[in-house]
């Protein structure tokens, strides 16, 4: 019987396998038409990969964190992207642990086998951000068949390649509930029906190819079976699966970093300038490996919060610090990368500043490197709220 270790291990192997049919010339072109990298995505969802974490009695593999972990790990780390994937594995955590049996009878085998996409989270809005529990957008219930959709939705990634959306609405006014948290209900709606009927999508051309839109809903009518648990609870729905998005951003963004590290580690050792490798100078020796030991300081981290979430134990601070030293490594070692290639990581060939740019991202989403800090300093070590 093999291990878990060993599961991983054929895991990243036969990941690593896949991502080679998907080399830089293919990422390049998808770059630079702002198109969506439907042929990866498919080869993932057909290997099963996006189904992982997906319970088997509903066709997934019903792995570990640490599974869905590897298989992002590996894609970044072989130069691959999973921004136009990677929000199926943790979005399906919400029906999963807050949907009814039908609920999830009716779409998880769907998605397991992809038929459909759910890549679709709206939850910021342009005037909040990310101050969630002040969000505008409103489900209004209409008799007991419907809610009625008003609002904006901004940042919302893959909406136009997604099947169905994870919206999180207001269904109470703010000014009447007794607690903040309370009044949000998170909805699955099903995009196919929708647009045209009160949804548009207006796509934002951005610095990376994130395939991200604005969302505007207008009288959008849903099914009220369409709502996932209870009404007004939807705020506490969302933050469970919060922790699972961090921990597996954060191995993303270690797939980046050792990507960076392995390409510039490369080139410093074959690069020749005035006679010998511009590895041999410790100017470009030390920086190297000053994010090597970065890197590997985050994956414990990671390591760690994977363990505490799949034995069902807090790990909000670990996910979130997690996530914060795993995009400051990647994005260390992205600059140290670049920097190692001289004029060379500027063009488009080398992939470097392709991902250069891709890194930068996690600095700042899901949650920005501010606001754990805030977290850390409020919920970790005591200090009075900043905000």
């Amino acid at each position: 019987m093999s291990t878990d270790a060993e599961v991983i291990a054929e895991i990243r192997r036969a990941v690593a396998t896949l991502c080679a049919d998907f080399p830089g010339e293919y990422w390049r072109e998808k770059d630079r038409e702002r198109a969506y990298p439907t042929e990866f995505v498919q080869a993932l969802t057909e290997s099963g990969y996006l189904a992982v974490l997906i319970p088997e009695e509903y066709g997934g593999s019903g792995l570990s964190i640490s599974a869905a972990a590897a298989i992002l790990e590996t894609i970044h780390r072989s130069g691959c992207s999973g921004g136009a994937c990677h929000a199926q594995m943790y979005i399906m955590g919400t029906l999963l642990r807050h949907g009814s049996e039908e609920q999830k009878r009716k779409y998880l085998p769907k998605i397991a086998s992809g038929e459909l996409r759910l890549q679709a989270f709206g939850v910021t809005e342009p005037t909040s951000g990310t101050d969630t529990l002040s969000l505008s957008t409103t489900a209004v219930k209409k008799g007991n068949t419907k809610y009625v959709v008003n609002g904006q939705k901004v940042w919302t990634s893959r909406a136009e390649h997604s099947d169905l959306m994870l919206l999180l609405a207001r269904t109470t006014p703010k000014e009447e509930v007794k607690k903040r948290t309370e009044g949000l209900s998170v909805f699955i709606v099903d995009m196919r029906e929708a647009k045209g009927n009160g949804l548009e999508i207006r796509p934002i051309r951005a610095m990376v190819n994130h395939s991200t839109t604005e969302v505007f809903f207008d009288n959008l009518e849903i099914p009220a079976d369409s709502l996932i648990g209870e009404e007004g609870k939807g705020f506490r729905y969302i933050l469970d699966g919060m922790n699972a998005e961090r921990i597996l951003i954060s191995h993303e963004s270690l797939g980046d970093a050792r990507w960076f590290i392995e390409k510039a580690t490369k080139y410093a050792s074959e690069r020749k300038v005035f006679g010998r490798p511009i590895g041999q100078n410790q100017g470009i020796q030390f920086p190297i490996a000053k994010a090597y030991a970065e890197t590997e300081a985050a994956a414990l981290m990671a390591e760690k919060a994977a363990q505490l979430f799949e034995a069902g134990e807090p790990c909000g601070a670990e996910s979130n610090m997690a996530k914060m030293l795993a995009a400051e490594a990647a994005w260390a070692a992205a600059d140290t990368c670049l920097q190692t290639h001289g004029g060379f990581g500027f063009a488009e060939e080398y992939d470097v500043e392709r991902k250069f740019r891709e890194a930068r991202l996690f600095r700042t989403a899901p949650i920005s490197t501010n606001m754990i800090l805030a977290y850390i300093a409020e919920h970790v070590l005591g200090m009075p709220r900043s905000y």
